[in-house]
């Protein structure tokens, strides 16, 4: 049998006789323009992305791959140099925990004011507990979502914009 079948749907509707402009209806642009961050990645794939999203925001993103590079290069840099740290927690050599701790102890005149935010797989309420202690500002679990690691970062960064 090759018989064609129809049938009709009447769905109910209102239109809105009010649609919002066009310019209301694009999402809000968040830039990051201007700022350097400090990016403290060991894993590659990580970091690119990381990376790539921060400087398509605007940022000039400075990297390390592990804890111990990252301490080097703030304590190296000039004062007020970096607007903000973005650290992995579970690096080799030192981990996100340990920098943080030695930056915060390092008696560096940015060590106690410089945002450190910690990105992590470990998003456990005794991981967040943990990076507070070390001297962390905020937590990001990873995957790391684009908006909220924006709004993260201009939440810790406005003041200076």
């Amino acid at each position: 049998m090759n018989g064609i079948l129809g049938f009709t749907l009447e769905i109910p509707m209102e239109l809105d006789p009010n649609p919002p402009a066009a310019s209301e209806q694009r999402e809000e642009t968040l830039t990051l323009n201007g700022l350097r961050i400090l990016l403290v990645e060991d894993n590659d794939l990580n970091l690119e992305i990381a990376q790539y999203l921060l400087a398509h925001a605007g940022a000039s993103v400075d990297t390390a791959h592990n804890g111990k590079a990252a301490v080097k290069k703030f304590l190296e840099a000039p004062v007020g140099y970096y607007d903000i740290i973005l650290m992995d927690v579970m690096m080799p050599e030192m981990n996100g925990l340990e920098a943080t701790q030695a930056i915060r102890s390092s008696g560096h005149p940015q060590a106690a004011s410089v945002p450190i935010i910690a990105m992590t797989a470990n998003a456990f309420s005794e991981d967040i507990r943990r990076s507070k202690e070390a001297g962390m500002n905020a937590h990001l679990a990873k995957p790391i979502d684009e908006k909220r690691l924006i709004h993260v970062i201009l939440h810790f960064t406005r003041q200076k914009q």
